[in-house]
């Protein structure tokens, strides 16, 4: 579980985060949408260390990531797995070397064990066949299949995606969604996706925050987000094809 208590961000005399709570548990998919320049990506990154809020606490199961010490931040980010907006995968390793890259630094295997690991996970996500490659042959959702496969090879406790789905077409988008929503229930872990792909939200949207000038403006489910009476939300999501189907379907 990650907890979120009255998290404030600002650059300058500009408000980019104001007074954020929130819980993320285990085992759900927790998605962040929002306009862009809502603050998704500012709210993400002081929730993984990368920037460091003004006000507030970032709790991971009761531990404030913001008062850890070196050592103690280290451990935490050895329990975290990301799965970056591009795949960010290096081109001078093979599929299986990329997956393997998190294992030969912070893990205690030896290497026939950290291979066998690395395999297990690109089985997983049904890339097996593909570990000898070079990502340079791999197409987008096969690259990001493989970063999978790298974030989930120390085991994490806690799953970050930005923007997942980005450049790829509907149906790996939707390949790619069903992929982290089974992981996150399969291994019960703590997923933070920041998105803006409404067939995300209406797929795997457990839970789900939407964030408007910076400041949580609404919190609910996949189910709930339909019948909002928020009107930031509304234009928000109305502004998408899939959600004008969705609610047309439902008055028929």
């Amino acid at each position: 579980m990650i907890e979120l208590e009255s998290i404030s961000k600002k650059f300058e005399s500009q408000v980019v985060l104001d007074n954020i709570n929130a819980t993320f548990d285990n085992g759900k998919s927790n998605l962040i949408i929002g306009l862009s320049g809502a603050g998704k990506t500012v709210l993400l990154k002081c929730i993984v260390g990368l920037l460091t809020p003004d006000e507030g606490k970032v709790l991971y199961d009761g531990r404030n990531m913001i008062t850890l010490n070196k050592k103690e931040r280290l451990l935490l980010r050895r329990e975290m797995g990301m799965l970056f907006q591009s795949a960010a995968l290096f081109d001078s390793m093979s599929v299986l070397e990329n997956v393997m890259f998190p294992l030969d630094m912070f893990s205690d295997k030896n290497r026939d064990e950290r291979i066998e690991r690395a395999r297990f996970c690109l089985e997983r996500v049904n890339m097996l066949e593909a570990q000898y490659k070079s990502p340079s042959e791999l197409s987008g959702g096969m690259q990001k299949r493989a970063a999978i496969a790298r974030a989930i090879a120390l085991e994490p406790r806690y799953l970050f995606c930005d923007e997942p789905n980005s450049g790829l077409d509907p149906q790996t988008s939707l390949i790619i969604d069903e992929l982290i929503h089974d992981i996150t229930r399969e291994y019960n872990i703590t997923t933070i996706v920041n998105t803006h792909d409404m067939n995300s939200v209406m797929g795997i949207g457990d839970h789900i925050i939407f964030l408007a000038d910076g400041k949580k403006s609404w919190e609910g489910t996949k189910d709930e987000i339909l019948h909002t009476d928020n009107d930031r939300l509304n234009e928000f999501l109305f502004s998408s094809d899939l959600l004008k189907k969705v609610k047309k379907t439902e008055k028929q």
